[in-house]
């Protein structure tokens, strides 16, 4: 099986760091898991709370946190023992069937939760910037991509330096809110109480724990903690899960005060000043500085909206793809899961704008933690499974307490975030036509809660299937030398560079005198894409001496050697010249750009490789 995030997976070498230096190694892949407990999805259910209820629902925050803390410690022990991240564990270990059905509500989850950033983001830049309506802010959100490719170049310690930045911004945005709030301690103290006073702070609990514990952060810290090389003997596997739990303690902790700070200054701003109401980002946005008396509350406020929406989506992207991969053992190229990811998101938000405005916009909001509620059982369970299973973690497995305490746990968000999906289910029927909710929405529902019985009681009752090794690849064939096969027609790809020499000694090397040699060049001038073959400008003219040259050369020095000019794209003509011309194989020089240059220009190495029939050699 693929490695998990293939590019950065063991990037940082944590060997060569002694004392607190290699503790420090360590450090960061739970910060990036963090955001996506003060994502925007969190926002809203954290100033309801507030402003409905003071700070009463404020243990509801710290149990979450502590199951948070429990689920994403069997992620870091899972994906530490076993190199493997929770999708492929899935994959190894459920029938086909069922996998299918667990990536697509993954990928669901995960565009939802992209949902929740884009709504986030762009009513933070409609805060800062009101000249900006919501429908360009939605837009604007798009160009958040380049921002991922470009830090996913630099390495995953860029990545995870750049995401701490923006939860540094969030964190201190919120601490100064609280001391402009001067929220009364006793009554924050008294908050940790566990009450619930009626159906309606039963509700907004709920609301609270389900956009809190999110699914795609399962799937990611599982992979993310793969980015630290290590030995891999007992010993060192103890001390990476040692420190990858205290970085999720710190991270998690961290999160953990960005939700009490949203929840506190609600109710000391607005519970305090009798404005119950208060559930919308913006509403609660327009009221910070008439009550506060201070224009640096609002200011901070979208600009803490805006840091967690952008370094939410981030890490959404990079769960898409560890999903991807995971359970499909298909990759894409990471700015185009980003691109598509996001245009599942902006498309139901530019609706939704259009056609009801920005009442709508809170709607939505809420129906995207509905959905991430929905696929929260179908990530903890397999996982609870998984960390359970010795023939799986070996000693590793989780002890008798923390099973207990796992199962409990998982009971209990789904029991709850089974409650608030009947409660919207019950909703709809009430506002809109109920044999359309009874035939679409209710028999989905049904079929979800079928497969979360199956793959809890599955692994329970049928141990002679449980976790069968499932290869991507088909068995290894029996290897055969042909002594007698040689390459008696082999093409090299000449750009006119410096590549040019070490692609044709290379070719050289492989099939000595006795081939023949066919040296491809593709014009990619104007004139070649229009007219193919019936270009003729001074390029072509030059082409074709520099091609001349090379033959000359070549047959100098005693080789069989022809030369071919090809046309417009060179994805599609050189595949084509070397089929027609039946080479064995193609040697080729990279091109030497990337990132930017990449978009910009194309990967040729990429369209020719899916599109050859013969080996491949890139020098």
């Amino acid at each position: 099986m693929n490695k998990s995030l293939e590019e950065v997976n063991a990037s940082v070498n944590t060997n060569e760091k002694k004392g607190w230096r290699r503790f420090l190694a360590f450090l960061g892949p739970a910060y990036m898991i963090s955001v996506g407990y003060m994502d925007p999805g969190n926002w809203a259910t954290d100033i309801a709370g507030g402003s409905k209820f003071g700070y009463s629902l404020l243990w509801v925050l710290l149990m979450s946190n502590v199951i948070a803390l429990l689920l994403q410690s069997h992620c870091v022990r899972l994906g530490i023992v076993t190199g493997k991240d929770l999708a492929q564990a899935s994959r190894d270990s459920y029938p086909k069937s069922i996998n299918l059905f667990l990536y697509l509500l993954a990928e669901i989850a995960i565009a939802a939760c992209d949902l929740a950033e884009v709504i986030g983001m762009a009513i933070g830049i409609n805060l800062l910037f009101p000249q900006i309506n919501l429908i360009w802010a939605v837009l604007i959100t798009v160009f958040d991509s380049f921002i991922l490719l470009f830090l996913l170049n630099k390495g995953i310690r860029k990545l995870e330096a750049f995401i701490i930045s923006l939860i540094a911004l969030i964190g201190i945005s919120f601490f100064i809110q609280l001391l402009i709030a001067k929220p009364n301690v006793i009554e924050v103290v008294k908050g940790f109480a566990p009450s619930i006073q009626n159906n309606e702070a039963l509700y907004i609990a709920i609301g609270i724990i389900g956009a809190t514990v999110m699914p795609h952060n399962l799937y990611l810290h599982s992979s993310l903690v793969q980015t630290r090389k290590f030995n891999r003997n007992k010993q060192e596997i103890k001390r990476a899960i040692k420190f990858n739990i205290i970085d999720s303690s710190i991270a998690l902790n961290l999160a953990l005060f960005v939700n009490m700070a949203i929840l506190i200054v609600a109710a000391s701003t607005f519970f305090k000043s009798g404005n119950y109401e208060v559930a919308a980002i913006q509403q609660a946005h327009q009221l910070l500085q008439p009550i506060l008396g201070s224009s640096l509350a609002p200011l901070l406020f979208a600009f803490a909206l805006i840091a967690a929406g952008q370094s939410s989506t981030i890490t959404g992207t990079l769960a898409g793809q560890v999903v991807m991969e995971g359970y499909l053992n298909l990759r894409l190229q990471p700015w185009v899961r980003r691109i598509i990811t996001r245009l599942i998101a902006i498309i139901p938000a530019l609706l939704v704008v259009l056609y009801t405005g920005e009442n709508g916009i809170e709607r939505l909001l809420i129906l995207s933690q509905v959905i991430l509620s929905l696929q929260l059982g179908f990530a903890i369970i397999p996982l609870i499974h998984f960390v359970s299973d010795k023939s799986k973690m070996g000693e590793f497995t989780i002890p008798a307490w923390q099973k207990i305490l796992s199962w409990v746990a998982a009971g209990v968000i789904i029991a709850l975030n089974m409650n608030l999906v009947y409660a919207q289910l019950k909703e709809m029927l009430f506002f809109y036509n109920p044999l359309i909710i009874g035939f679409t929405l209710i028999p989905l529902c049904l079929f979800c809660f079928i497969i979360l019985l199956y793959i809890t009681i599955a692994p329970f009752v049928s141990k002679q299937h449980k976790y069968k090794e499932r290869s991507i690849h088909q068995k290894n064939q029996t290897i055969v030398f042909d002594d007698k096969k040689v390459i008696e027609r082999i093409a090299v790809c000449v750009d006119f560079s410096n590549s040019d020499l070490k692609a044709i000694n290379r070719a050289h090397t492989i099939a000595g005198k006795s081939a023949t040699y066919l040296i491809i060049h593709v014009l990619e001038s104007a004139n070649a894409f229009v007219l193919g073959e019936h270009a003729n400008d001074l390029e072509r003219e030059e082409d074709v001496v520099r091609l001349n040259n090379y033959k000359q050369q070549l047959q100098n020095l005693g080789l069989s050697v022809e030369i071919v000019l090809g046309f417009g794209n060179p994805k599609q003509a050189i595949p084509k010249l070397v089929q027609e011309y039946n080479c064995e194989m193609l040697v080729m020089g990279t091109h030497g750009h990337k990132t930017l240059k990449d978009i910009l220009l194309g990967t040729t190495i990429e369209g020719v490789r899916h599109e050859l029939n013969v080996p491949l050699m890139l020098v």
